[in-house]
């Protein structure tokens, strides 16, 4: 799909209304499904200039990349199921970003978004991943096996350990595009492939729309449950849309791997437990995921994937593995050191508060995570996790006895 969409380049559907005789140009009504208004072909009667939103306060990766030349090149193009350039911006023109954290401020409608609109998203992606070139080929590394170590974390200083990453289904547009039988129909293959799962993985579909009191009250304290989007960012990207319609949460038996459906991708997998075991949460990761994907192959819908950008989802800042490999770790001392920043930095680590983004870290536990999504393999970033918070306990109990953690400072990984 990857060659045909670049051979097409996708000519605009219905051409540009100044092309038409007046006659006609009233009677437009835009061939693309009508999810918003960013879809309206009317806006063609104005010029670029005149649509070119202003992005002069914006602190995100798309107002970066977005020039007025790209915006007039792009603005008339459609992908297959009618996602236009103002469907790609919305979210970055109305949520100009925080001051001092780059947002990404781009979504994708659907696969060809990716090619239809390089011109814009491959800036945005050489931005928001270090450098990565259009030329660049990722690699995939889903085999457990590759992982050295991993099994041995302290226990008295990782609380529990994770891994996620989310998946999309070819041949379905992507959640903030999607109409309501499209995204039933998701909904409908996943549980399929879902409730066909044996073994380790036997487990039970809840649907968020017909879920008891007593099921969801056993979610949130099991801290599973994913509530109706709140944030303007994906507000503003069009995926609250019929919540709950056709979301929904299922889960293992054991409540080790878990999936949400058609949350901010078709398919967000977990795999998590307790304690330092990031071996046997990998492998899990790893089995699962295969498992599933080779059941929706044989329905004719494979995970969508091409060797430039890995894994295709519908934020930019997802693509690759979209993994976030990750633990809580207590890091009293550490955290206090003036040099914790930059020892993250090197190990290409970022830090959370246990409760998400922007959230503080309660009583010196942190949620340390890979940085990197596209050009690394899964293998490759959960080995960072497992060796840099190997070290920052190391650190840590250095730190506990009064000694000096110099000689452990880490190169640039």
């Amino acid at each position: 799909i990857w060659r045909q969409c670049e051979e097409r380049q996708n000519p605009p559907l219905l051409g540009t209304v100044n092309q038409l005789p007046s006659s006609l140009s009233g009677l437009i009504l835009s061939a693309a499904m009508p999810f918003g208004n960013t879809h309206n072909n009317w806006k063609l009667n104005y010029s670029s200039e005149d649509e070119y939103p202003d992005l002069s306060l914006h602190n995100n990766h798309m107002a970066k990349a977005l020039t007025p030349e790209i915006y007039q090149k792009l603005r008339d193009k459609q992908t297959p199921s009618g996602f236009t350039l103002d469907d790609v911006i919305q979210t970055g023109v109305d949520n100009p970003g925080h001051p001092f954290i780059m947002t990404v401020g781009c979504v994708a409608g659907d696969e060809e978004c990716y090619c239809v609109f390089k011109d814009l998203l491959d800036k945005v992606i050489e931005d928001r991943h270090g450098g990565y070139k259009p030329t660049d080929k990722h690699k995939t590394d889903l085999n457990p096996n590759n992982l050295k170590g991993g099994d041995d974390l302290d226990p008295n200083y990782v609380i529990s350990s994770r891994v996620r990453t989310g998946r999309s289904i070819k041949g379905y547009t992507l959640p903030p595009h999607c109409s309501r039988g499209e995204r039933r129909a998701v909904e409908k293959l996943s549980v399929k492939a879902l409730n066909s799962l044996t073994g380790e993985f036997k487990g039970k579909y809840y649907p968020l729309k017909d879920m008891t009191e007593k099921e969801q009250q056993q979610l949130i304290d099991d801290h599973f449950l994913f509530d109706k989007p709140i944030s303007p960012l994906l507000l503003a990207a069009g995926m609250a849309r019929d919540w709950p319609d056709a979301r929904g949460i299922w889960h293992n038996d054991e409540k080790t791997f878990l999936v949400w459906v058609n949350e901010e991708d078709h398919l967000r997998v977990i795999s998590m437990q307790k304690g330092g075991n990031m071996k046997e949460v990998f492998r899990r990761f790893c089995v699962g995921l295969q498992k599933i994907e080779e059941i929706f192959k044989k329905e004719d819908h494979p995970f969508m994937w091409n060797e430039h950008l890995g894994y295709v989802l519908t934020c930019p800042s997802n693509l690759g593995t979209g993994l976030r490999g990750g633990v809580h770790v207590k890091l009293n001392h550490l955290a206090k050191h003036e040099k914790f920043e930059e020892i993250l930095k090197r190990l290409r680590l970022q830090k959370r508060g246990t409760g998400g983004v922007d959230t503080a870290a309660v009583g010196g536990v942190f949620d340390i995570s890979n940085a990197d999504r596209l050009g690394f393999s899964e293998v490759e970033q959960v080995q960072m996790v497992v060796d840099g918070v190997k070290l920052m306990i190391e650190m840590e109990k250095r730190l506990e006895k009064g000694q000096s953690i110099d000689d452990l400072m880490p190169a640039q990984k």
